[in-house]
């Protein structure tokens, strides 16, 4: 059902499993782009007129654009909501803001409270209940960041206007990313707007990138069924290893492209109103540790600013990292909604999180820190890199598990890791041979991957000359080990290869952020008379100073 007709001048037909983009990019493009529109229209006109007061602007044009979509009840909703929290804001206490801000979060995840504050919104749409849980659930985040900030500063309070004027920000309000009360208060009400030199041919370039890739993924969609082929079991369980791989694989690509895309519009919208929104997310392929695993920045800003950097200090204590990561996923998971399989994604996040650090503190013992030492640079990249590899399927299945479905995960894990098995990929061979000519025909079924060495075998046996006057027929098998260990070996094999050469990226680039001091010259010595052989006071004085090294450069951590 989730396959429907597409481009009807070509007959295909596209994948609109992803509810999302398909909102976006084709359900209801035009009212996306005519809010915004309008939004940088009023902006532009509001920044010539009258500058110190742009910020209320966007929050009037923000509450009449989601007055107009969901009503006025929904929009009295979301300022009670904004009232309350900003009332306990003012008591000043940090961990009454945070059980306040999560039991309202909880309000909009739970039954039956969704189903009594779902009731205040009237109409039926499409569109509303995208809307509804998306305004909501970022007014709750937004609010809290507002009530964090106001605890933390030292003389009076933020006025309730300074909330609704970051939350009915527009292009932030129902999607997101969120930006931190604290940034979007100092750049909302900036009075200097000039822009840096090539900032608004950077700003052209990235709106133009962002429709180009925009295009392609409608291509691809066309083409590549990547978001529905998970939910077909059936199919799946015929598909090759290095196919099942790969889906796996593509589906985390395309969940950062859409998380790419859809912040990188909004951010760009944000960016011509002189603000600096969180960047898109990390490309997963970049991804090798599960600290920089995200794909939302914004969250992961929110997550780690509020609770995982404030309960883990700096981060060197296990036991400290171990309440830290549970309480960051904690609230991951409410964010999420709850449920078995964002129960299972978070479990299983913060134990290779915190799965990482012991196996940090562990190498930084002896004797493996003496061995470190005592190796090259390379050979120390490499060793880590065999540990990476595996870190890098583990952060590929546990977020297929979020995306896709636990069964999903369940296969591809079991494929790759765990099930072997015997296959026959070659099962019939024809020689036919006429007036000394030599003919094969060859029938084939592929099952699974072929190795390159099979291809050598087959070669060599269709070739073997064989001189009959008369057809023939030999029949031959050929068979193929798939699943673990040999397609995990030669998967495994690749990956490593491509963390290599990210590492060698980074390695370049860490050089190029931050280059090595040179180290200053040896200062020249002042001339002084000759010593006379009776001194031994200032040959002593010489000595020591000829032997005293130079300050060495400083060694970059892998």
């Amino acid at each position: 059902t989730s396959v429907q007709p597409g481009w009807y001048y070509s007959g295909r037909k596209m994948d609109t499993a992803d509810v999302e983009w398909m909102m976006w990019f084709s359900t209801f493009r035009e009212h996306i782009i005519f809010a915004l529109s309008g939004h940088v229209i009023f902006a532009k006109i509001c920044s010539l007129l009258a500058l110190q007061y742009r910020s209320l602007v966007f929050m009037v044009y923000g509450m009449l654009a989601v007055f107009t979509s969901m009503g006025w009840a929904y929009v009295t909703l979301i300022l009670s909501h904004c009232v309350l929290l900003y009332s306990i804001s003012l008591v000043k206490l940090r961990w009454l803001c945070f059980v306040a801000g999560l039991i309202t979060l909880a309000t909009f995840k739970m039954e039956p409270f969704i189903s009594w504050q779902a009731g205040f919104v009237t109409g039926n749409f499409e569109l509303r209940p995208l809307l509804f849980y998306g305004g909501c659930g970022f007014t709750i985040m937004r609010s809290m960041s507002f009530a964090l900030e106001n605890c933390e500063k030292k003389d009076g309070n933020y006025s309730i206007l300074e909330l609704l004027k970051y939350n009915f920000y527009l292009p932030f309000f129902y999607f997101g990313p969120i930006m931190t009360f604290d940034k979007f208060y100092i750049q909302a009400n900036n009075p200097n707007l000039t822009r840096k030199d090539g900032e608004m041919w950077n700003i052209s370039l990235q709106g133009l990138l962002h429709l180009g890739v925009i295009m392609i993924v409608a291509v691809l969609l066309h083409f590549m069924y990547i978001l529905t082929i998970p939910s077909d079991m059936k199919l799946l369980k015929n598909i090759s290893d290095w196919a099942l791989a790969g889906l796996a694989y593509l589906n985390l690509v395309y969940d950062w492209v859409k998380a790419a895309v859809m912040f990188g519009v909004i951010n760009t919208i944000s960016r011509l109103d002189h603000l600096d929104p969180p960047k898109p997310p990390k490309c997963i392929t970049m991804l090798y540790v599960f600290s920089e695993t995200h794909f939302d920045r914004g969250i992961n800003d929110f997550l780690c600013k509020y609770v995982y950097n404030y309960l883990g200090g700096k981060h060197d204590n296990v036991l400290d990292e171990l309440i830290a990561s549970l309480c960051t996923f904690g609230i991951a998971a409410l964010w999420l909604g709850p449920g078995w399989v964002v129960f299972i994604w978070a479990f299983l996040n913060c134990f290779g999180r915190n799965f990482e650090l012991w196996t940090a503190k562990f190498f930084t013992m002896e004797p493996f820190i003496s061995i470190e030492m005592a190796i090259s640079e390379s050979m120390s990249r490499r060793i880590r890199v065999v540990f990476n590899t595996f870190n890098f399927w583990t952060i590929v299945l546990y977020n297929v598990l979020a995306l896709n479905s636990l069964e999903f995960a369940n296969l591809v894990a079991k494929r790759l890791l765990l099930k072997g098995e015997v296959l026959v990929i070659f099962e019939r061979f024809k020689c036919i041979l006429k007036s000394k000519r030599f003919y094969v025909i060859v029938i084939v079924r592929l099952k699974m991957y072929i190795y390159i060495y099979i291809y050598t075998y087959i070669y060599i046996f269709m070739f073997f000359p064989c001189y009959f006057k008369n057809i023939l027929f030999l029949n031959q098998t050929i068979y193929c080990f798939s699943g673990f260990p040999f397609t995990t070996v030669t998967v495994m094999f690749v990956t490593y290869c491509l963390i290599q050469l990210i590492k060698e990226r980074e390695r370049r680039q860490a050089l190029i952020d931050d280059p090595d001091p040179i180290p200053p010259p040896a200062p020249a010595p002042a001339p002084t008379a000759a010593p006379t052989p009776t001194d031994p006071s200032t040959t002593q004085t010489d000595a020591a100073a000829a032997t005293q090294p130079v300050d060495p450069n400083k060694q970059k951590a892998e």
